[in-house]
């Protein structure tokens, strides 16, 4: 575990030692526990025990049952724990009554996802994100906060930006909160200039997209053709949005983008905060959704992952579907429609993957002849810019070239196509 302070300098190091919490109301929570654990771990907590409610309805004042709180508090004693992680949102009602009971810091799985986020969040537009999403979170919850802060101090649950005295009063918080708005509106005009000069040199733009830890930044590196784009085994290796210019030895070129991963029951005020960013996803000419194969419950990811999609209004959009790590299922086979067996690690599948992208991008360019006039360079110098020509020869009245254009450009110079 690692505690940050306000100015983001690491001031100590300390491992938690947590209870993990799960209610069901009827539905397998096997799986969404699994991962909870996976989600402590990545915070810095080491996982000591687990209790699981199967219940007809939440308990409104405790979200478990009484006899489940003192079996909870009890648990907590023996083995000595620091922490209780539930793996649902909580009320502030619930986190107070609940730490009166086990006398121990109580986060939820929304908690310790922006945890999470905090703590790995680098650029500037990030980390507001992040903030952003911390404060919407926890300004309905000031009343539980208020006790459970003053009483145990930092740690898991309260780094990061948003942990700057969540305790002072709510027209402080929300000044803050339409500051953050502010500056991510400055950031998104910037961004929306940018890909207009996207747009007008129609340039296309494919996005990676998928649960977290699937592999999509190995995947990005290995088509960048360097190691430019932060990848590690992990959750959330990637909070900030990367693109990409790819150039092919035929001229063709494109942006890929790199997105936050998906997961589970994440945050809707964090799917709120990071939509600015993945407005990339909803731009995106072709989404490429990464799947990893080698997880045993990878339909499940494929159908979070969906779900978020549809969120962000990009579920209508082309994709193709790429089931990376099968070098760890060499048994691997997938029959769904335009899938691909990958493997960001040895490369396998990666130049069908490539050819398959480019087929995508570039379904609506076609070859033209242009005779561009002499004292029109600028056109000559665009078109060689935008794409490699396949023939140049210069005629008494101007330069004829025979290039592959998108539809875009074939507009734009249509008074010279002959």
């Amino acid at each position: 575990m690692i505690n940050i302070d306000e100015n983001n300098n690491v001031i100590e190091r300390e491992e938690y030692r947590a209870i993990l919490v799960g209610v069901s109301t009827g539905e397998d929570i096997a799986y969404s526990m699994e991962e909870l654990k996976n989600l402590a771990s990545a915070s810095g907590a080491e996982t000591i025990g687990e209790m699981v409610q199967n219940v007809d309805r939440i308990n409104s004042g405790t979200f478990i049952g009484t006899g489940k709180l003192e079996e909870l508090a009890e648990m907590v004693k023996n083995m000595e724990a620091d922490l209780v992680i539930f793996n649902d949102e909580l009320s502030g009602m619930q986190i107070r009554n609940i730490e009166d009971a086990v006398g121990v810091r109580i986060i939820d799985r929304t908690m310790l996802i922006l945890d999470i986020f905090a703590a790995r969040a680098t650029s500037r537009e990030g980390r507001l994100q992040v903030e952003l999403a911390q404060l919407q979170y926890r300004m309905p919850r000031l009343l539980g906060f208020g006790k459970s802060l003053s009483r145990l101090g930092g740690g898991i649950g309260t780094r990061g930006p948003g942990e700057k005295k969540l305790e002072t009063d709510r027209r402080h918080i929300q000044r803050r909160m339409d500051d953050i708005k502010k500056e991510m509106e400055e950031i998104k005009a910037n961004r929306s200039i940018q890909r207009a000069r996207r747009q007008k040199s129609d340039i296309p733009v494919a996005a990676l997209v998928g649960y977290t830890n699937a592999g999509k930044s190995s995947i990005m590196n290995i088509l960048v053709k360097e190691k430019q784009v932060f990848e590690k085994d992990m959750l959330f290796a990637t909070l900030d949005t990367a693109s990409r210019l790819i150039e092919l030895e035929d001229g063709k070129k494109f942006i890929l983008v790199d997105t936050v991963g998906f997961v589970s029951k994440l945050p809707h005020a964090l799917v709120n905060a990071f939509k600015a960013t993945l407005e990339e996803v909803t731009e995106a000419d072709l989404l490429i959704h990464v799947v990893d194969a080698s997880f045993e419950n990878h339909d499940f990811q494929i159908e979070v992952t969906e779900k978020v999609l549809k969120e962000l209004g990009a579920d209508g959009k082309e994709s193709l579907l790429a089931f990376n790590k099968i070098d760890k299922v060499p048994e691997f086979s997938s029959f769904e429609k335009n899938a691909f067996n990958i493997s960001a690690k040895s490369g396998q599948g990666m130049d069908e993957l490539k050819k398959e992208i480019i087929a995508k991008l570039y379904s609506d360019f076609e070859t033209v002849s242009l005779l561009i006039p002499y004292e029109r360079g600028d056109l000559v110098s665009y078109i060689n810019n935008q794409a490699k020509p396949l023939e140049t020869k210069y005629e008494p009245n101007g330069t004829l070239l025979k290039v592959n254009l998108g539809s875009a450009d074939r507009n734009r110079l249509k008074d010279y196509l002959i």
